[in-house]
C-alpha cells in the first residue's frame, strides 16, 4: 500500500523532470512555444504528485486515530 502511493509519487517527479529537461534541452529548438507549454505542465505536476501521494487508499489505516481521551474531571 506505501509502496504504491509512493511509485506513483515517484513516477509523477520523474515525468515533470523529463518534461523539464527536454523542453529546454532540444525542444526548444524547434519550437518555443511547445517548450513553454511542456514547463507549464511540468509546473502542475509537482503538486498534483503530492496530492496523489497522500491521498488514502481505501486499505489504509494510518489515518486511523483512536479518539482523543476526554478532559473533563467528574467532579
Amino acid at each position: 500500500m506505501y509502496a504504491r502511493r509512493r511509485r506513483r509519487y515517484f513516477t509523477l517527479m520523474a515525468i515533470c523532470l523529463v518534461l523539464f529537461i527536454s523542453a529546454w534541452a532540444f525542444v526548444r529548438l524547434w519550437s518555443v512555444p511547445a517548450a513553454i507549454g511542456m514547463c507549464v505542465v511540468a509546473m502542475v505536476l509537482p503538486p498534483l504528485a503530492v496530492i496523489v501521494g497522500n491521498r488514502r487508499e481505501p486499505d489504509d489505516h494510518w489515518w486511523d486515530e483512536p479518539p482523543p481521551p476526554s478532559d473533563r474531571h467528574s467532579s
